[in-house]
Formats: structure tokens, sequence, C-alpha cells
């Protein structure tokens, strides 16, 4: 049996892939193909640099959301401090965003192991004097009937998604209340509203976040910590590209594709979402904006599961 493990979720599906591949090659010839909806908006960081001087810490920044958070933090005036399993890419995105003039340190760390985020939070705490936000967004899946997940399966999704934020929380939480205050965003998924077939450990460890998030806004909510749940919908990144084979196509015949399944599969904005638009948004959570918000879940998903509904 094939091992399907990642991160966020699977979108695209091996026969999807090869069901459409050739009519994607079609359009690279200059054949018309479905498109999706709009073209997504570019993202830049805001000039009202909301972060300036404020220490962010990231987990699962490697890649995907989490990079894209971390340049967009860097670029607000944040020191982001981020982690992540994969040593080449987290040295990437750090060089990065100091070659653009921001200032971020990479800790290759991993969220199931206690000693790991200990060692990256206060690290990072300890390097620039302090930790005032946190977008706790590693997250991975790994897709089976529920009956065929090993209990070795099982536990690495759970281990992952809800006990490495449990982890991440429990480390950063005294560095906040020392600084008197601070957020905290975690990544959950629109799987934690409306999911399908082969998604229980990942759904069942996403709607567990929720709830997580709910009860440990309210333990430090009186203390100045607000904490809320960013819950994303289907968003296009190189992963997902990778998982469905399709890394070593043409770049025309992958935005094809993937333009073809948001059309198919996001009824709201017909497109699947670009990581700086889900990171743009974290952002905005994690800032000085919305006073009033803690215990929250926020949906951005192009109307997926208004639909679902």
């Amino acid at each position: 049996m094939t091992d399907q493990r990642f991160t966020r979720r699977r979108v695209i599906t091996t026969g999807a892939v090869a069901g459409v591949t050739a009519a994607a090659a079609g359009a690279v010839a200059g054949a018309a193909f479905v498109q999706g909806g709009d073209a997504p908006p570019p993202i830049q960081a805001s000039a009202r640099r909301r972060f300036e001087d404020k220490v962010v810490l990231i987990t699962g920044a490697t890649s995907g959301i989490g990079r894209a958070a971390a340049v967009l933090f860097a670029g607000e005036g944040g020191k982001v401090g981020f982690c992540g399993r994969r040593e080449q890419l987290g040295k990437q995105v750090e060089a990065e965003i100091r070659s653009a003039g921001g200032e971020a340190t990479y800790v290759k760390a991993d969220v199931r192991v206690e000693d790991d985020v200990r060692r990256f939070v206060d690290g990072i705490a300890g390097k620039y004097g302090g930790l005032d936000v946190c977008f706790n967004n590693a997250g991975i899946s790994i897709e089976r009937p529920l009956h065929e997940y090993t209990t070795a399966e099982w536990d690495d999704v759970t281990n992952t998604n809800l006990r490495g934020n449990f982890l991440a929380l429990k480390y950063e939480v005294p560095h906040l209340l020392k600084r008197g205050g601070g957020t905290v965003v975690v990544t959950s998924s629109s799987n934690a509203i409306a999911t399908t077939e082969k998604r229980a450990a990942y759904t069942a460890t996403k709607r567990g976040l929720v709830g997580l998030v709910q009860s440990a806004a309210h333990d430090y909510a009186a203390r100045g910590i607000r904490i809320n749940t960013l819950i994303p919908g289907t968003t296009n990144t190189e992963l997902v590209r990778r998982l469905a084979g399709m890394m070593n196509v043409p770049d025309p015949v992958w935005n094809a594709l993937a333009a073809n399944w948001g059309k198919t599969h996001v009824h709201g904005l017909q497109r699947m979402a670009t990581p700086n638009e889900i990171a743009v948004f974290a952002l905005a959570l994690a800032s000085d904006d919305f006073p009033y918000l803690t215990a929250s879940q926020l949906v951005i998903d192009g109307g997926k599961t208004a639909y679902a509904g």
C-alpha cells in the first residue's frame, strides 16, 4: 500500500491527474481549456508595517502558506523566527528574507518532538528578546479509509497537528505572558467544517484544533493573549503540485489542471487560493487591528464550505 503523506490535504487524485493531463496539454498547444475564476490579485506586504520590531514565531514555514507568511511578516518589519524539517528550504527562505532587508532566523525543528519545540521557541525568544506573535501553521495528513490506518500513521497525524500545537502553545505562552500579551493564530482547515472520505485523521485533528483554541483563548484572554483559528480552503502550493505528479510537466499544463480543479470544486470563486492570499489573512488576524477578536474561527475558502452546507 502506497503511503500518502503530506501537509494540508490532497486535492487532486491520481485519477484526476491522468484524466485531465491530455486536455491540459492541449491548452499548452493553444487549444481552449476550462479556466477557473478571476485571477488572484497580487499580494504584497502592507506599507503600514504593523509588525515593526515585533518578534514573530512561525511553525511549518519552509514552503506554502507558512513560507508566504514569513516573507510578509518580515516585509512589515517583524523579526521572524520560523521552523520546519527541511533544512535546505528553510535556509533558502531565510536568505530570501534577509536579501530583501528583513530579519529572519530559520531553526530546524519537528513539532512532534517536545525538545525541538522548546529549543525553537526559547531560542527565538532569547535571540530577539521576547515574543509577540505566533503563527502555528505546521500540519500533515495521511489519507486512508479509516480501518486502513496503522496506529503509527494515526499517531503521526495527531502528534503533528494536535499535539504539535499543544507543544507550541505550551512553550509560547510563558514568553507572551512575560511580554504582557500577544496574539496567536492557529491553522486549521476547511475540513473542520466539511470533509470527505479518507480524511478521518486529518479532520479529527483539524476539528480538534478549533476546540483547543476556544479553550486556550479563555485561559489567557484576561492576561492579554488573543488566540484565533484560521480556517483556509484549498491552496495551490508546490507541495500539492508535487503530490499530483506534476512537478516535471510544463507550468502551463499544471496551471490548466489547477484551474480546472478550482472551476469544478470551489463553487464560489472557482479557483484555489494562493499561499499569499491565506498568509495575508493570517497577518491580519495576528495584528493589533482586531483587539476584540479571540476564540474565533475565521474561514477563508473562496466560498467552498458554504456550498458544501
